[in-house]
């Protein structure tokens, strides 16, 4: 990851572990082999996070992490996993990409397939920077929403 995607996931763990302080977030959690960005366990409930920055294939980042969660026991009664996707994923001509709608798709039959598991996608109102491009200077902001957002849900 490049230091801004690494500056995003900072800020979320943050602004996380002040709205949601019976969690322990920590970032780079692996469940598997999978490293997830952000995760965060308050006695049998999983919280776990996933920035789509410019992934090619979220669909299989999805599959991976239901597929790891499937396998290994996490010891909770209740796993959320929360991915976020960013302007990336937006079509200039409305809706979203095919790519995003495949890593729903995965999202919501594994939630089916799962009993103790839920999906939820995430709009992340910010289109990442390539690289070596300027922050956009409403990151920070964009960051602290998205978290109250998931926030909310848990």
């Amino acid at each position: 990851m490049g230091s801004f995607a690494t500056a995003v996931q900072s800020r979320l763990r943050e602004r996380l572990a002040a709205l949601r302080p019976r969690f322990d977030w920590e970032t780079e959690h692996h469940v598997a082999a999978t490293p997830v960005d952000i995760a965060g366990r308050a006695d049998s409930h999983v919280a776990l996070v996933e920035l789509e920055w410019r992934r090619a294939d979220p669909a299989d980042n999805t599959a991976k992490l239901f597929r790891h969660l499937d396998e290994e026991a996490l010891a909770a009664d209740v796993v959320d996993v929360f991915q976020l996707f960013t302007g990336y994923y937006d079509l200039a001509s409305g809706g979203v990409s095919s790519k995003r709608l495949n890593a729903e798709f995965v999202g919501r039959v594994g939630t089916q397939a799962l009993d103790s598991f839920r999906y939820r996608a995430v709009d992340f109102a910010l289109d990442p920077p390539q690289r070596g491009g300027d922050r956009p200077k409403d990151w920070e902001g964009v960051a602290d929403t998205t978290a109250r957002e998931i926030g909310e849900y848990l």
